[in-house]
């Protein structure tokens, strides 16, 4: 393997462990950008140089490569997102019975508090009086 492809090949290694030295972190792996991080110019990597066609299919299988842990990622992604959506709505059903209940229980207490006066209005005396017992008991 000549020296300018080993460059080339290291380059693409230092790219793929995302570990580069010449063009900063986290740049989708091009011919291009193994280009510029083996210390050449933009361009350098032609298919139409039959000396770049190892090369060239290299850089691809690793871009196919990089892709996947993206979607990985994505798919991974939209399973918390769905998730959290799933939470929210129980979150919301949950909060729906407890407004429920909240109105059932004031109806409940005004039919009470009905009921309660209609015992205690003037048809009914009261058996103990007006005596104090909390007096009486000291």
């Amino acid at each position: 393997m000549p020296d300018i492809l080993k460059d080339y090949f290291e380059a693409l290694e230092r790219l793929k462990n995302g570990k580069p030295i010449n063009v900063p972190k986290g740049g989708r792996i091009t011919n291009d950008l193994v280009s510029l991080e083996a210390g050449r110019k933009k361009g350098t990597i032609k298919k139409s140089r039959p000396i770049f066609l190892n090369l060239i299919d290299a850089i691809d299988a690793a871009a196919k490569e990089e892709s996947k842990p993206r979607n990985e990622m994505r798919e991974r992604f939209d399973e918390v997102k769905a998730e959290a959506a799933r939470y929210r709505r129980l979150w919301e059903e949950a909060l729906a019975r407890e407004v429920s209940l909240i109105k059932q229980l004031s109806e409940e207490r005004e039919v009470w508090a009905k009921e309660r006066a209609a015992l205690i209005g003037s048809k009914i005396t009261p058996i103990r009086g007006d005596r104090k017992w909390a007096d009486e008991s000291t």
